[in-house]
């Protein structure tokens, strides 16, 4: 056993411990002591840039002063901490500071189901939402996608690691395909991809001989994110909206990552100027605690009482944090700082794209940004794409990290470098995090050449 206060002791007591589920910390081998704004320090006092900050949740970095201090407040004011489903003021607060902000098609119209504290929980709600107010079973999701680990959820995943081992996963779930430019399921690539994509959706959906029965719904995420940042074209989610608006067929956006400023915009489907009848919120909805929400057309609202749960729906403290990262990351001013940030980094993305032959494509919105990484050497496909390769991406990862920079894969076999840094991260902070990486990548990209 390695002396008590360094990494190594506590990896090896947790390896011991923990189930072989856990993952970060095979990629990401420390022990996190102190985490401020967009940096973390480890036991041993090494000092990194976080670009993972809890997969997205903390929009305002680590321990944000303004969350902080309201939560204290709460905690040394005897205020209710755990209150199930029951109203308080904070509570009251953060449901209509929310409505507030949806587009007001949507916020006029909505109620709010409070879940279990995770997306996943979310997504179930949401499915079972728009089983019992139709009266039907199928549910259509897209290749790519990722909307939790229940069982329900990952019957609505697209990646097939996750979900093979395990059987009896919810039944009557159909993977369409998801434009992806780079890799185009449909072979074409650019416009004739998304119009494709668009078409077999359409076209399916209005097939008598389909096979598919009329779905209770439709769930998709407006960027895919653990899919390996993908937004969808503005085509694609206006057809998808106006395909399940004729047919009668509610549809779910998924926001748990895409959402809360990330993009640039509150909700990434903003950018398609649609209105959803559901949007699942979660991670950054918190400021930093756990919650997560279900907000729907009220005309699906057919639930009894009892009909969700979930014992702790009522997490005052994050419904306080929750109020005020909404209020800032709302605010015109903030969302824009995000997209000028996002475009910095695109832009110098695209520049080593063209410097190096292990970059394949950049792509993201705002501060949701993703790098995949392919093999120079591999054979390109129909449409001219190299191999991802998750072996590379992994090289610039490890690299990274020895050089004080935390950033997570995702994407086909995890060949997408994602940024999800804070979203009010400095200038300062931003371009020390692409030096790291843009060092990292070149001195990788030698060992191709």
């Amino acid at each position: 056993m390695s002396e008590k206060g360094t990494n190594q002791y506590y990896i090896t007591r947790q390896d011991s411990t923990e189930s072989n589920a856990r993952s970060y910390p095979r990629k990401f081998p420390f022990a996190i002591a102190k985490a401020k704004g967009s940096r973390v320090e480890d036991v041993e006092g090494n000092k990194y840039l976080d670009f993972l900050c809890g997969a997205g949740t903390l929009a305002l970095g680590h321990n944000d002063d303004e969350v902080n201090q309201a939560m204290v407040e709460m905690l040394t004011n005897d205020m209710p901490l755990h209150t199930l489903d029951l109203i308080t003021p904070v509570k009251d607060e953060f449901v209509h500071k929310l409505l507030s902000l949806l587009p007001r098609e949507l916020g006029e119209n909505a109620k709010i189901q409070f879940c279990s504290p995770s997306g996943t929980d979310a997504t179930d709600a949401a499915i079972k939402l728009c089983k019992t107010a139709t009266g039907r079973s199928s549910v259509i999701s897209f290749a790519g996608g990722y909307h939790g680990m229940g069982q329900g959820p990952l019957a609505c995943m697209g990646n097939l690691h996750a979900k093979t081992a395990v059987n009896g996963l919810m039944p009557d779930v159909h993977s369409f395909p998801y434009p992806y430019s780079y890799r185009d399921p449909f072979g074409l690539g650019g416009d004739a991809g998304v119009k494709a994509a668009c078409n077999f959706f359409e076209r399916t959906l209005k097939d008598p001989e389909s096979g598919i029965t009329k779905p209770a719904c439709v769930i998709l995420e407006a960027v895919q994110g653990e899919g390996g940042v993908i937004p969808a074209p503005v085509e694609f989610l206006k057809t998808v909206r106006r395909v399940t608006k004729e047919l009668d067929i509610p549809m779910i956006v998924d926001e748990i990552q895409c959402g809360m400023g990330r993009t640039g915009k509150l909700f990434a489907f903003e950018y398609a100027d649609i209105i959803p009848d559901v949007v699942l919120i979660s991670k950054a909805i918190g400021g930093s605690q756990p919650l997560a929400v279900v907000v729907y057309n009220k005309e699906l609202d057919k639930w009894t009482p009892g009909a969700h749960a979930g014992t702790f729906r009522g997490n005052q403290l994050a419904m306080k944090a929750g109020t005020i990262v909404l209020d800032r990351v709302s605010k015109p001013e903030f969302l824009a700082d995000v997209q000028r940030k996002g475009s910095l980094i695109l832009e110098k993305l695209i520049e080593l794209k063209s410097k190096v032959s292990i970059i394949g494509d950049v792509r993201g919105k705002g501060l949701m940004i993703g790098t995949e990484f392919v093999d120079p050497k591999g054979t390109k496909d129909c449409i001219g794409s190299l191999p991802a390769s998750g072996e590379i991406a992994g090289k610039v990862q490890k690299m990274c990290f020895e050089h004080g920079l935390i950033i997570e894969k995702g994407g086909r076999n995890g060949a997408v470098m994602r940024c999800l840094c804070a979203l009010n991260i400095s200038d300062k902070d931003l371009l020390e995090a692409w030096s790291i990486f843009q060092d990292c990548v070149l001195e990788i990209d030698k060992e191709y050449r």
